[in-house]
């Protein structure tokens, strides 16, 4: 077949899918969490193993631990929001005092009345509780589906305790496979653990920072910040709206402005310089490739898309690339950065001669123009 219609058979099936995935996005987004979270610890049973504890220990203890985490993140979750659901409407005359006072500077510059209305008309409190509340709910609709996630955590924890033996007999038959799988598994769990560790980090200074402020709620915002870490590029902006709104609606603008300024110096030291130099050997993939997983993932299967974004898109590149010889040459234009430059074959070629010489000894180069190569 021409190439030609190759690609567009190929593109016409990936519209399908995607359009498959979208509809069914209730159950494919909880399913590769319960995926990304098995992946994650399944090098934890062998070490308690090894450790002596038997094999239904090792395995409940994981199971426990990983359950654990996620109940821990609901509850607080829900604890917060319920707390700030109660607080917001507190603030709703500050809030109209604010816009009244923004429209009294902009007639003081000689701005019109009725450019002043058309400008904040559709500007009032319950507009921005409504940001701050959407934004803290869309970080606890990750966990809508908790109880499947849970089950499924469960079935694929059990399931991974054959998964080494099973690579290993799929090695025989299936290299590639098993390469693209062994790859995709050790990318998303190092991307995991620098992700955490970094959002624990951000998490614990934000919270410290907000709290000598006097920021209302600092534990949940922190809790926030730890959660958007996981969302390339513009996760740290999604975590500084609501506390900085907030901050605006219980100090003023320069209060606002000291949030903006050290969440800012914070969270851009952390996640955009120090953060990138320990997970990008494990992504791989380019800044471009990155933000538009992001987008992509987020259109497809909502906040939780946004969060797993990193780990379907190396999925999606195991799967479709790393599987196939043939398609491998795609690493080069999705990666990060070039692959390094190797030996050239001339280099080797002589490397591989001079090697002879030493192990055959000294070869008059008559004699070895007469070999056959």
């Amino acid at each position: 077949m021409p190439r030609g219609v190759i690609v567009l058979l190929a593109i016409a099936a990936l519209v399908v899918t995607i359009a498959g995935i979208k509809s069914f996005s209730g159950v494919v987004g909880p399913t590769f969490l319960a995926l990304m979270l098995t992946v994650a610890v399944h090098p934890l049973p062998g070490l308690l193993r090894r450790k002596g504890f038997p094999g239904w220990l090792a395995l409940l203890t994981t199971l426990l631990a990983v359950w654990g985490i996620l109940l821990i993140l609901v509850v607080s979750l829900v604890y917060s929001v319920a707390r700030l659901s109660t607080i917001l409407p507190q603030y709703s005359d500050k809030f109209d005092n604010i816009v009244n006072d923004f429209q009294q500077t902009l007639a003081d510059h000689g701005i019109g009345s009725d450019q002043i209305h058309k400008l904040l008309s559709n500007v009032d409190s319950s507009k921005v509780i409504s940001i701050v509340s959407d934004i803290v709910g869309s970080a606890l609709g990750v966990f809508s589906n908790l109880l499947f996630v849970l089950v499924l955590l469960l079935f694929m924890t059990v399931d991974a305790i054959t998964y080494d033996k099973r690579m290993t007999i799929l090695g025989d038959m299936r290299p590639d496979v098993v390469s693209a799988f062994q790859s995709f598994a050790s990318g998303t769990r190092t991307y995991l653990i620098v992700s955490t560790i970094f959002g624990l980090i951000v998490a614990v200074l934000d919270v410290g920072v907000l709290w000598a402020m006097g920021i209302p709620l600092p534990f949940l915002w922190g809790l926030l910040a730890f959660i958007t870490n996981y969302i390339p590029n513009i996760g740290f902006v999604i975590g500084l709206v609501p506390p900085a709104l907030l901050a605006l609606l219980d100090g003023g603008w320069v209060l606002m402005l000291w949030v903006i300024v050290i969440y800012s110096v914070i969270n851009v030291v952390i996640q955009s310089i120090i953060q990138p130099k320990f997970v990008g050997d494990a992504v791989g993939l380019s800044v471009t490739l990155t933000f538009l997983s992001l987008v992509f993932w987020a259109w497809v299967l909502g906040p939780l898309g946004a969060i797993l974004a990193i780990p379907l898109t190396l999925m999606c590149k195991a799967l479709l690339i790393d599987m196939d010889p043939a398609t491998r040459w795609a690493d080069v234009l999705l990666s990060d950065a070039p692959p390094k430059d190797d030996a050239s074959p001339a280099d080797d070629s002589v490397e591989k001669a001079g090697g002879a010489d030493k192990a055959g000894g000294d070869t008059p180069p008559g004699d070895a123009l007469a070999k056959p190569v």
